[in-house]
């Protein structure tokens, strides 16, 4: 036999999935040796995909199947037919009806859920319908262009997810699945959606983010089920009134759209918490007077030029405000209303100043004004951070020290319930008593304090040689203490009851040391012994493992302990300018985690001027340098 007549009678098998090797013997001129799974290569010519008889019985004993991320361009007639398999059929697709076999075929579970996701599906077809039962139908990501009219048969349906496809349009059959509780559109093609989305009143998540939609029909409003609406990454310009009637609207993220202005209604929705309307072109927000538990705004890349006073009066559950990258000129002192205030971002804006009653706001844990042309606050306050930037507003509401004694201060008995508003308390949740001359504290005064949830006590510029006892009250609650401004020559072990004390102000007394008993400050981030008479660091110090920023300038420290320096794993920033450091150890550049380190002002020789002039990663550099091998 020719090795030509011996081609022509090898079967031609193209399906990739089986690798067949021939062998055509060209020695013995006899033949040919075919090696492979024959078999197989004959069976995956068939052109309908077939499964496993056991996922089949699988899925008829639990009602659920799932045949995702196979690669199939069509779904196995199976699938259709089974819970309708007759013994014959059954012959047909392999698929064992005996009851010795483990399966009852009459004892059967009809299909509830069934998962087609991530395959290369282009269509689904009309038989989708026997599936009477079906409850879940997830098909996203696969690439259909179009869905059956008989999609509206499966009226069990409650979660349809059809998100990651090519839809252009939805059959409107869809929209008789009056049990569905979740659809999931998003990344389609859809540019309408129609009127008769309304008829799904039980609806209770709506996704349509990332198609092509250039309006809303006015009939969203029936679905007052609805609590999480995304209709985001559209080309929508406006929002319909009817909007406000979706009651139990929670979370509606409409970001990047072209909308100009949002509906007065909006602001009506009684359980909205969380609103996203960035990027779009936005020039002002609408009143939330009645959405009484909105707790997230994020309103930034928009073009917003004001925030009106009467808007942030229907803010005050609002903890996260996003505002960054608008137009806004002024921040109004108003924002101090907003109590629960937790994050405010007002970067990249045209902020020239900011009010000095933000500083008030010892909540507020994150605030970012980068990318305004400040002209009032310098950029290393800035830069320095919330805690930085909010105490040097608050320092600039101090007035100029009152007349009275010969230390300047105005001195008092006793500081009671007269001395404060308590409306001020409520707001600010801080007991400000500074430059009062304050040598005592009423109990009733610290009780209202407690009742207003106040967190931060600032004692400073008074005459204090000791803490008032009645603070006591307050020991639990307070995360912020200043005493900055005293005659404290020593500090009384009652502070230690502070426990949950983040930052702490000593500055400015006539301190050398510090109790031991502070070491149960241990959630302690920062702490400020500026300008008192320090000649070492006291050991309670090195105990504050959450320390980040540490200010000791303007003393008398002669050593650098590094040993106790390294036993505080996050602090970033060290102030130790001007004291009587003459000798700075090359292991204090062991410390990588410092990202300000200042040591101006001190008599050593090295590292010498030029050095400290370079940067705290250089002068670390500089020292490590200099380690002994």
């Amino acid at each position: 036999m020719s090795q030509k007549s011996a081609n022509s009678r090898i079967p031609r098998v193209t399906n990739r999935a089986v690798a067949v090797s021939v062998n055509v013997s060209r020695g013995r001129g006899k033949g040919f040796r075919l090696r492979g799974n024959v078999g197989a290569c004959f069976h995956l010519q068939q052109k309908e995909p077939t499964l496993h008889p056991q996922i089949i019985k699988q899925a008829r004993q639990s009602g659920q199947l799932n045949l995702s991320n196979r690669g199939m361009v069509e779904v196995p007639d199976v699938v259709w037919d089974i819970n309708n398999i007759t013994p014959e059929k059954s012959k047909m697709l392999s698929v064992s009806l005996d009851d010795t076999d483990g399966e009852k075929w009459w004892d059967q579970v009809e299909l509830t859920k069934l998962i087609l996701a991530s395959n290369k599906l282009s269509t689904i077809p009309s038989k989708i319908s026997n599936l009477q039962a079906l409850t879940v139908l997830d098909v996203h990501d696969n690439q259909l262009t179009t869905l059956p009219d008989s999609i509206g048969d499966l009226q069990a349906l409650t979660r349809l997810n059809l998100s990651h496809n090519h839809l252009q349009a939805l059959p409107k059959s869809i929209f008789q699945l009056k049990e569905m509780h979740s659809l999931l559109l998003q990344y389609n093609q859809l540019e309408e959606l129609d009127e008769d989305i309304g008829n799904l009143l039980f609806l209770e998540q709506l996704d349509l983010s990332h198609n092509k939609l250039v309006s809303i029909p006015c009939t969203i409003g029936y679905l007052s089920h609805v609590s999480k609406l995304n209709l985001s990454n559209n080309k929508l310009k406006m929002l319909p009134p009817e909007i406000g009637s979706m009651d139990a609207l929670r979370n509606l993220d409409i970001t990047h759209n072209f909308l100009t202005e949002l509906p007065e209604e909006l602001g009506i929705l009684l359980h909205l918490e969380h609103l996203y309307v960035r990027h779009n072109h936005l020039v002002c927000l609408p009143l939330f007077r009645g959405s009484t538990v909105l707790k997230e705004l994020q309103a930034g890349d928009n073009r917003i030029s004001g925030i009106p006073p009467e808007l942030l009066e229907t803010l005050m559950t609002v903890k996260v405000l996003d505002l960054r990258d608008n137009k806004i000129s002024v921040l109004p002192d108003e924002i101090t209303m907003l109590r629960g205030l937790e994050r405010l971002d007002l970067t990249n804006n045209v902020l020239s100043s900011l009010p000095n009653a933000l500083g008030t706001m010892s909540h507020l844990k994150f605030l970012s004004v980068e990318g305004n042309p400040m002209k009032s606050i310098r950029r290393d306050v800035i830069q320095r951070g919330t805690v930085h930037l909010l105490r040097w507003l608050r320092s600039r509401m101090e007035g100029s020290l009152s007349e009275g004694d010969d230390s300047g201060h105005c001195v008092h008995q006793e500081i009671g319930l007269h001395s404060v508003d308590r409306f001020t308390l409520h707001v600010t949740r801080t007991l400000d008593l500074s430059n009062k001359g304050v040598k005592s504290i009423s109990e009733e005064l610290v009780k209202v304090a407690v009742e207003e949830d106040v967190t931060s006590v600032d004692l400073s510029k008074n005459a204090l040689t000791d803490v008032p006892s009645s603070l006591n009250i307050l020991a639990l609650k307070i995360s912020e203490l200043i005493l900055a401004f005293n005659k404290f020559s020593s500090l009384s072990p009652v502070v230690g009851n502070f426990s949950r004390l983040l930052y702490l102000d000593l500055r400015n007394n006539q301190l050398n040391d510090l109790p031991l008993e502070l070491s149960t400050l241990t959630l302690l981030k920062e702490l400020n012994l500026c300008n008192n008479r320090f000649e070492e660091f006291p050991p309670v110090v090195f105990t504050f493992e959450k320390l980040e920023i540490l200010f000791a300038s303007d003393n008398k420290i002669r050593i650098v302990n590094v040993s106790g320096f390294a036993k505080l794993p996050v602090l970033t920033v060290l102030d130790l300018q001007n004291n009587d450091i003459s000798n700075v150890p090359p292991e204090l550049g062991n410390l990588r985690q410092l990202r300000s380190l200042q040591l101006e002002g001190n008599p050593f020789r090295n590292p010498r001027p030029s050095v400290l002039a370079k940067g705290t990663l250089a002068l670390l550099e500089y020292l490590r340098d200099r380690i002994p091998c």
